[in-house]
C-alpha cells in the first residue's frame, strides 16, 4: 500500500492517466488502480518503467522505491493455507497484520480476534460443515494464529463493540460458551484491547447497517480502510468521505454501548447463566 501510494502521487504529479501508465507496463488501467491501492504486487521491471514514465530520475529516489518491492511482495504467514482462503480475505489478512488500530462492530459472533479455539471451531463448522475434519482444523488454527499479534510487542490497538446478541448466541456447549466469555474478559485486560457490549436495551442504534471493521495504518500517507464482509465476497472502502461515515457510526455506537467497565460487569453477569 505504501509503494502504491507513492506511485499514485508520482503519476498524478506527472499528469499521466492510469490508462497511459498501464500501457507503459503492458497492462490495463485496472491493474494500475489495483497496484496503487496495494492489492497486487509489482514487478521490478514494471516499477522501473513506471518511474521512468513519471520522470523520476534521482537515483536515490528510484533506489528507495525499488527497495520497497521485496517487502511489498513478501508472502504472508498465512500463505501456507492459501488454498483455503479466497483472495478477498487474503487481502484483509495483510491489512490486519499491518494495521496500527482495528475498530469493529459485530452482531453475529464474538470477533475472530477474541475467539477461543472451541468457539471458533463451532463458528467455522456452521459455514464449512461439509469440509473434512482436517480442513476445519486448518481453518481453526489459522484463526488462532491471527490472534497472536494482539499479544506481541507493537501489536495494534483493537477496539470491538459487540452486540449483546453475539455474546448470548450459543455456539457449542455450555462449557464452550463459558470459556469464551471468560476469554473475552481476559483479553479485555490487555492494554491494547477494548471491548464494549451494545445491550438490547440500547434499542435502535447507529450501526443498524450491519458489522464492519475499520483499519488504520501507521504510515500517515495510507488511507483508512473499511472492511465489509459478505457471504462470498468483501468490499473495501477507502474513499475518505465514505470512511468518514463509518468513523462517525463507530463513534456513535461506542457512546450508545456500555463502557468497558460496565461491559465487564455485564459479561460477568452472563457468565452466571453458564454456571
Amino acid at each position: 500500500m505504501m509503494l502504491g501510494t507513492h506511485l499514485r502521487r508520482l503519476r498524478e504529479a506527472a499528469g499521466i492517466s492510469r490508462q497511459a501508465a498501464g500501457e507503459a507496463i503492458r497492462a490495463s488501467h485496472a491493474k494500475i488502480s489495483r497496484l496503487e491501492l496495494g492489492r497486487v504486487g509489482v514487478k521490478e521491471r514494471d516499477l522501473r518503467d513506471l518511474l521512468t514514465l513519471y520522470g523520476v530520475d534521482d537515483p536515490r529516489e528510484r533506489a528507495a522505491l525499488q527497495d520497497m518491492v521485496a517487502p511489498a511482495n513478501q508472502r504472508g504467514w498465512w500463505q501456507q493455507d492459501s488454498d483455503l482462503l479466497p483472495s478477498w480475505f487474503e487481502m484483509y489478512l495483510r491489512f490486519e497484520q499491518e494495521a496500527r488500530s482495528i475498530r469493529c462492530f459485530q452482531v453475529q459472533f464474538v470477533p475472530g480476534l477474541l475467539q477461543t479455539e472451541d468457539y471458533a471451531r463451532r463458528v467455522i463448522l456452521a459455514g464449512h460443515g461439509a469440509e473434512s475434519a482436517h480442513e476445519v482444523d486448518r481453518r481453526v488454527q489459522l484463526r488462532i494464529n491471527r490472534q497472536k499479534m494482539l499479544t506481541e510487542p507493537g501489536g495494534p490497538q483493537f477496539w470491538a463493540v459487540v452486540d449483546e446478541g453475539a455474546l448470548r448466541r450459543p455456539f457449542g456447549s455450555v462449557d464452550v460458551m463459558r470459556r469464551q466469555l471468560e476469554h473475552v474478559l481476559e483479553m479485555a485486560t490487555l492494554p491494547n484491547v477494548t471491548v464494549q457490549m451494545l445491550p438490547f436495551t440500547a434499542g435502535s442504534h447507529a450501526a443498524a447497517g450491519g458489522p464492519f471493521t475499520i483499519l488504520r495504518f501507521a504510515e500517515p500517507d495510507l488511507p483508512d480502510v473499511v472492511y465489509l464482509e459478505q457471504l462470498n465476497s468483501a468490499v473495501y472502502v477507502d474513499k475518505r468521505e465514505d470512511v468518514e461515515d463509518y468513523l462517525g457510526v463507530i463513534e456513535q455506537v461506542s457512546v450508545q454501548a456500555l463502557t468497558p467497565a460496565q461491559t465487564r460487569d455485564a459479561i460477568t453477569g452472563l457468565l452466571a447463566e453458564y454456571r
